[in-house]
């Protein structure tokens, strides 16, 4: 279905072309629910032509416009024209993608490509946000694993587009050591090397709520420590500990408010679900225009 030179747009955001068509397409039937845009169908000429411009009404960082190309390239409008870059900064009334085609076609895709698009720009303009509050300091922003079900490729995407870095996409990706594990492991010096014996290769990070725990936790060889909810004054501490010899991440308790307090105490890494999970969507609109 998808074009080659838009394989070609979505391979080089590292977006598997599949999975986004095959999310396309189901919203799309989502939407129709086995039936037919009874609106348009009884208000518009079946061989009527628009010209749409979908554009930015508030500022911020855009993303998805591979994504709402592939809503187009599925109902057959090919004849589109991205005027923006994935994670190029917008100003409010700045059009990002031209559109011409069969006027049925175009308002069924409407509302799919406006959900992927204020949904992924939201998401980068969030993450923008956290980035240029702790721009200069030796420090990334990064999201976690709170993702919509289903839509975590592209949300890690989003994050991307505004700066930030993932995480692991998935669990087999890493181990990632939480209080559970420790607990059900019988103490998280057990639980690591339970994980370093059989998965010798795959880098590991633990979890850790206290100091104490940190100087076993490093002894052993772990990849990354997450400090889990700690103060500033901890954090610090638990720089001046390591002293180089594994990489921190900061998480839980992060706000805009105190994200470059945070960074300014030497962590390498600031764990943020906030970016996926509590983003608002981008305000972008479909407008028809006159040819």
């Amino acid at each position: 279905m998808l074009s080659d030179s838009l394989v070609a747009h979505l391979r080089n955001y590292q977006l598997d072309p599949n999975y986004v068509e095959d999310l396309v397409l189901r919203t799309i039937d989502e939407d129709l629910a086995g039936g037919i845009d009874v609106t348009s169908v009884a208000t518009i000429p079946v061989d009527q032509i628009s010209l749409g411009e979908f554009r930015a009404r508030r500022a911020g960082t855009v993303s998805g416009l591979g994504v709402a190309a592939a809503v187009l390239e599925s109902q057959g409008l090919t004849d589109y024209t991205l005027r923006s870059h994935e994670g190029d900064r917008v100003e409010a009334g700045q059009v990002i993608l031209v559109v011409r085609g069969n006027t049925r076609k175009l308002l069924l895709a409407e509302r799919t490509c406006l959900n992927f698009l204020g949904r992924l720009s939201g998401i980068s303009t969030l993450t923008h946000r956290w980035v240029d509050d702790v721009k200069g300091l030796p420090v990334q922003i990064r999201d976690t694993r709170k993702t919509t079900p289903l839509h975590r490729e592209l949300e890690k995407f989003a994050v991307r587009m505004g700066g930030g870095t993932n995480h692991r996409m998935s669990l087999s990706d890493a181990a990632l050591i939480k209080d559970n594990h420790i607990h059900a492991a019988g103490g998280v010096t057990k639980a690591f090397e339970a994980v370093r014996k059989l998965f010798p290769d795959i880098a590991v990070e633990v979890e850790v709520d206290r100091l104490e725990q940190l100087r076993d936790v490093v002894a052993a060889g772990a990849d990354l420590v997450l400090l889990d909810n700690m103060t500033l004054e901890q954090c610090r501490a638990a720089v001046e500990m390591v002293a180089g010899r594994t990489k921190l991440e900061a998480s839980g308790g992060l706000t805009l408010e105190n994200a470059r307090a945070y960074a300014s105490t030497g962590v390498d890494y600031l764990a943020v679900g906030a970016l996926t999970h509590s983003a608002a969507v981008l305000d972008i609109g479909l407008d028809f225009k006159a040819e």
